[in-house]
């Protein structure tokens, strides 16, 4: 079976006055379907910005990928340059076919939409579903994220939510259109150990009933010894 994701030799520069400087150097791995490929290591060591370099976010933070290959594997089974993917297709693949759990729910979510129009907007564009079709998709999301009074959150904003609320939105929002790779980095660092436990058993329970990739970043060694296949130390 084909790998979900291969990333060979991968160096990411940011440009800074002085020069260009170096977030990721020479980093390689894959990711089969179905599997948890876990990434630790030190901050600084370039964990978020290889995973922003998949969805080629990277670049809009002044990031340019420089050497190496990535590709991935959509949904129709063809493989995808994402170095050399066009914005258009870049556009078509994220929260589409790759999923991301930032690491900051508060910057992840717009503070002038309510939570019910930015898990729907994503379901019409990419699922292509009526707003009564995606807004019902929206509450079996926040219900399956373990969300209390989920009708009245989907109408409520994002500083109307705690900062736990805030990132189980962010994880169905990441979960919404059952990607083939999901990217959560430090997904339940603001969350308490009950919701947490809650929200790893999701991540694996939409692994094996989708076949779904996850590149985990963490730096909770006793989350990488619940759910990872392999792991990855990046220094």
């Amino acid at each position: 079976m084909k790998d979900v994701v291969t990333v060979d030799h991968l160096r990411v520069e940011f440009a800074t006055d002085d020069g260009p400087v170096v977030g990721v150097q020479d980093i390689s791995f894959t990711i089969a379907p179905g599997e948890t490929l876990c990434v630790v290591g030190e901050s600084g060591s370039g964990k978020s910005v290889t995973a922003l370099s998949l969805m080629r976010l990277v670049e809009f933070g002044g990031g340019t990928i420089t050497h190496g290959t990535l590709n991935f594997m959509r949904a129709d089974g063809s493989m995808l340059d994402v170095t050399a993917a066009s914005p258009q297709v870049m556009g078509e693949v994220r929260g589409n076919e790759i999923g991301m759990i930032f690491q900051e729910p508060m910057t992840a979510l717009n503070p002038v939409f309510t939570i019910e129009r930015q898990l729907t907007d994503g379901l019409m564009l990419h699922k292509g579903l009526t707003q009564e079709a995606a807004s019902a998709r929206a509450l079996d999301l926040l219900e399956s994220v373990r969300i209390p009074e989920p009708e009245r959150r989907l109408k409520q904003y994002p500083h109307e939510l705690s900062g736990g609320m805030r990132q189980r939105v962010v994880i169905a929002m990441a979960m919404a259109c059952e990607p083939k790779l999901l990217i959560a980095d430090e997904p339940t660092t603001a969350l308490d150990v009950t919701i947490q436990a809650e929200i790893l058993a999701l991540v694996n329970r939409l692994k094996r009933e989708n076949g779904m990739a996850v590149l985990f970043i963490t730096h909770d060694l006793s989350v990488v010894a619940q759910m990872a296949d392999r792991v990855v130390v990046m220094y």
